[in-house]
């Protein structure tokens, strides 16, 4: 039986964009009854780095998705490691709601006992400390490795392979070496694109946050399990309606400052 994966994708993107996203299904193996559909969201914050954008981002996310079990989902994945959206979408979804976040930090704690993160910039340490301050595991976490290169939600690590690469294993081997991490894991879906060629250079595992998420839908679908009602209980009183309109709105707001022509974003604060 077909089965249709709704992914979330945090930022409004173009097509060509969204290809690179959609990228994160090569070289994994998933059952070939599932399919994954990327759906960029209709407006959101311009990057993941402060707390202000961690209250758009929640609100972009639960409006791209909050409809999934109507449009005939069984499941969904938010492509971003702060997980934003993923609590309200459990709220008003039966279906398996999962994002890389947390399930990255608890998988690398079955496979060793102290992880590091490798991230972009310092700027995002926040979204990690949001995930450890909620799991209570700030013990397990060995360090957080930030290159100081400036992401790109857009374009990813296009064209920058041979800069960032490097600066990442760099970073990948004082995390083992001086800070005694067993575990690696990638602080964004936005640096799948190096996974591969860290894996071969690297003596301990490195988690793909985006692809184990996927995995993760294959086993709960496989399994029937789903989030719990006592912890995710349902909305009295749903406001869907007025969450769309408030999208709607935000997004014929925001004029796209090159019309037909790809766009990069960026952050300019590193």
């Amino acid at each position: 039986m077909s089965r249709r994966v709704l992914v979330i994708v945090p930022f409004a993107m173009s097509p060509r964009n969204l290809a690179l996203r959609q990228a994160q299904l090569q070289g994994i193996d998933l059952a070939p009854e599932l399919h994954f559909d990327f759906r960029p969201v209709k407006a959101g914050p311009a990057n993941y780095s402060s707390h202000h954008d961690f209250v758009l981002a929640d609100a972009a996310n639960f409006e791209a998705g909050c409809r999934a079990q109507d449009e005939g989902y069984s499941a969904v994945c938010i492509d971003t490691m702060s997980d934003s959206g993923v609590a309200a979408l459990r709220s008003v979804l039966d279906i398996p709601v999962f994002g890389p976040g947390k399930v990255s930090i608890l998988t690398a704690l079955m496979l060793g006992d102290r992880f590091s993160i490798l991230t972009m910039a310092s700027r995002w340490k926040p979204l990690y400390k949001k995930a450890l301050d909620e799991l209570g595991l700030h013990h397990k976490c060995a360090s957080v490795r930030a290159i100081e290169v400036a992401p790109d939600n857009q374009a990813l690590l296009s064209g920058k392979e041979g800069d960032v690469f490097p600066l990442l294993e760099q970073a990948a081997r004082k995390a083992v070496e001086d800070d005694g991490a067993d575990v690696l894991i990638l602080g964004s879906t936005t640096m799948h694109q190096a996974h591969a060629w860290l894996s071969r250079r690297l003596p301990v595992p490195v988690i793909n946050p985006g692809p184990l998420s996927y995995k993760m839908v294959e086993a709960a679908l496989g399994l029937g399990l789903h989030h719990s009602r006592q912890t995710y209980p349902g909305p009295m009183h749903p406001r869907l309606d007025m969450l769309a309109a408030m999208m709607d709105s935000a997004k014929q707001s925001l004029e796209p400052p090159h019309a037909g022509k790809e766009v990069s974003r960026a952050c300019p604060s590193f």
